[in-house]
């Protein structure tokens, strides 16, 4: 079985733990879920194990945040996303996925630290007014990144942390959004032949786990308040862009 060696079980374990947190509210923090799987495992392998289990944990938190989420926002991004996933899966086997992430991760990093840098001092910063289509372009990068390793958060976060949503309706919208994208995930893995026998039984078996961290995510970002939570999100970007680089070049 896939999860019969002790390290393999720990870095799954880890990955679970991770992709729970960003479904309980905390977004972006699931990008690290399949490069933490895949210390352990090769990449589809580990990437194939998550969805399964990241649709799950999507029961949760859209359960639990199903009364606050922005139609707009789903709206425009969904459609982008879908073109995304489409993207993702017909160039899957020429994308760099190392050279992707770091990429991905520098940017990131970048945008964490300059809305920490204006919301310094706890300065209220204008929220954001962007266009619905500049939400569409990012809905593509996010269904591409989420194809591709299961890292669609750090575009999401780009587009919808500046518009400064109450932050129950953030994670609400981050929760509905990824639902739908990862239901449009599933034909593409099927056609790979990703979900084998061993594939599904690990994801079974660390279904529990994901189920818990996520509630006691969802507990912990409701009791948090709204400008703690931004600073929160805005300083997990920053650490997340930065491991996302150095595992890029290491």
């Amino acid at each position: 079985m896939l999860l019969s060696d002790p390290a393999t079980l720990a870095a799954c374990a880890v990955a679970v733990i991770l992709v729970g947190m960003a479904k309980g509210g905390f977004s972006g923090l699931g990008a690290l879920g399949t490069p933490v799987a895949a210390l352990a495992l090769p990449p589809s392998t580990a990437a194939a194990i998550l969805l399964p289990i990241l649709i799950v944990q999507d029961i949760v938190s859209v359960w639990s945040f199903r009364h606050a989420w922005d139609k707009w926002i789903v709206g425009w991004m969904l459609p982008g996303a879908m073109v995304g996933i489409g993207i993702g899966w017909a160039i899957a086997a020429s994308i760099d996925e190392k050279a992707l992430m770091g990429v991905l991760g520098g940017i990131t990093l970048m945008f964490g630290l300059y809305r920490l840098w204006i919301e310094r001092g706890n300065r209220v910063a204008a929220a954001s007014a962007s266009p619905g289509w500049v939400g569409a372009l990012f809905g593509m990068a996010t269904g591409f990144t989420s194809q591709v390793a299961h890292a669609g958060g750090p575009p999401f976060q780009m587009w919808v942390t500046p518009r400064k949503l109450p932050h129950l309706m953030y994670a609400g919208t981050n929760a509905i959004l990824f639902a739908a994208i990862n239901w449009l995930k599933v034909p593409s893995y099927i056609m790979l032949g990703a979900f084998t026998h061993e594939v599904v039984v690990a994801a079974a078996l660390l279904v529990p786990l994901a189920v818990i961290t996520t509630l006691i995510s969802v507990r912990v970002v409701r009791a948090l308040k709204p400008d703690r939570f931004y600073t929160i999100i805005y300083m997990l970007m920053v650490m997340l862009g930065g491991k996302l680089m150095i595992d890029a070049f290491t």
